[in-house]
């Protein structure tokens, strides 16, 4: 087995960088590159658990063939002057992330990948080893751990580690589902969306719905964390926007053949709200940090669809985290946590850190010297207070009893 060449450090201290991962996409709305987008995506064994002997040939000559048009027809009613909406928003988030950690001191390398398409995972990793980065965090942008999103990121990593000589040192981020600084994020969303566009009248009957992309039912059973944490995201989100299980409910989308997926289904969902004459649904996916084909095109087109022809009045789509600077803050705060340890601050940083620390240490002397002060005069007092105790104790000892008390009662007795 050949290796890669390693750049040449000579000894010199390496770099380090945060490594986003997203899903991917295909590089333009035409069937050929989607076929091959789709042909990686769905070929990766995490996302379609079916023996390769059986899926391969189906996935080949009967779903690709029909899939792909269709879902090019899909992509370009989304598709931006700049390209695909998934990729421009990852590349506003990871050149905000750049921004915001340097301008708190951290010199890393902020960069991005997609797991399947381009900018590929091989290719970054080999780029930032040329440029001299020997650590690197690799933080995916989903917020809810699952088998077939961050799992198969971790092994798309790790297989380019099996290629090279001088191998990074490399950290790994599981989830941040729970997060505060996510959930806040989440929260900033809706209601600036509402303060834009008027609050559901929830006491009406109006309802949020969030959407999260679905996975087969199977993977909770199989041990996935996918489902319990989508749950306590929703349950989180629901309590920060002051809702309850009954005006916020969570749904899947995103279904994909005739198996059973994570219930209940988002599109089935919107026809029930609407036939049963809910005016308004508002819909979020806080699982998608960047609005893409199935935020845009799934929800906000044919969810919107689904649920104005079942009767419902009203339709809201509230746009994805994307570049929101409380979003961004959150993932500062993400990686901030899992970069500890590593030397990432610039210069000036730790200059700014030494002087800090040597502060703190001031500080600390001081109050020890003011707490061991303080501690010896209460020691002093209570000494004192101890001794007079016993000086008034010696002093009723040694004074004699009045003799007419003692013979008295012995009289008494004879």
């Amino acid at each position: 087995m050949r290796f890669d060449p390693e750049p040449i450090s000579h000894g010199q201290s390496g770099k380090t960088a945060v490594l986003l991962i997203n899903l991917g996409t295909p590089d333009e709305p035409r069937p050929a590159a989607v076929r091959r987008y789709l042909r990686e995506f769905l070929s990766d064994p995490r996302v379609v658990e079916i023996p390769s002997l059986v899926w391969q040939p189906l996935l080949r000559l009967v779903i690709l063939p029909f899939r792909s048009r269709q879902s090019a027809q899909k992509y370009a009613t989304v598709w931006t002057r700049d390209g695909s909406p998934l990729k421009v928003n990852t590349e506003q988030q990871t050149n905000a992330l750049r921004a915001l950690l340097h301008a708190n001191d951290y010199d890393v390398v902020v960069d991005y990948a997609m797991r399947y398409g381009n900018p590929s995972i091989p290719e970054r990793i080999r780029a930032l080893r040329q440029n001299g980065v020997e650590r690197i965090l690799v933080l995916p942008l989903y917020p809810q751990y699952s088998s077939s999103t961050t799992a198969t990121a971790s092994d798309a990593v790790f297989r380019v580690l099996g290629r090279l000589r001088n191998q990074p040192d490399v950290r790994t981020v599981r989830d941040y589902h729970d997060h505060p600084a996510y959930i806040e994020a989440l929260r900033q969303q809706v209601e600036g969306y509402w303060l834009q566009n008027g609050r559901p009248d929830f006491a009406a009957g109006e309802r949020l719905l969030l959407s999260f992309h679905g996975v087969p039912r199977r993977t909770l059973d199989l041990g996935d964390p996918y489902h319990d944490q989508c749950v306590k995201t929703a349950r989180l989100l629901a309590a920060a926007l002051g809702l309850d299980e009954t005006t916020c409910r969570l749904t899947f989308q995103s279904r994909f053949g005739k198996a059973e997926w994570l219930q209940p289904y988002t599109a089935p969902t919107l026809e029930e709200l609407g036939r049963g004459g809910t005016p308004r649904v508002d819909v979020f996916c806080p699982g998608f940090t960047s609005d893409c084909l199935e935020t845009l095109e799934e929800i906000n087109m044919e969810g919107r669809h689904a649920y104005l022809s079942a009767g419902g009045k009203s339709f809201h789509f509230i746009p994805c985290l994307n570049g929101a600077s409380a979003w961004i803050t959150a993932l500062g705060e993400i990686a901030a946590r899992h970069l500890q340890g590593w030397p990432v601050l610039s210069p000036q940083g730790e200059a700014d850190a030494s002087a800090a620390a040597v502060a703190s240490t001031r500080q600390r002397q001081v109050a020890a010297v003011a707490a061991f002060e303080e501690a010896s005069a209460a020691a002093a007092a209570a000494a004192q207070a101890q001794a007079q105790m016993q000086t008034q104790t010696q002093t009723r000892v040694q004074t004699p009893l009045p003799s007419e008390g003692v013979h008295g009662e012995a009289g008494a007795r004879s």
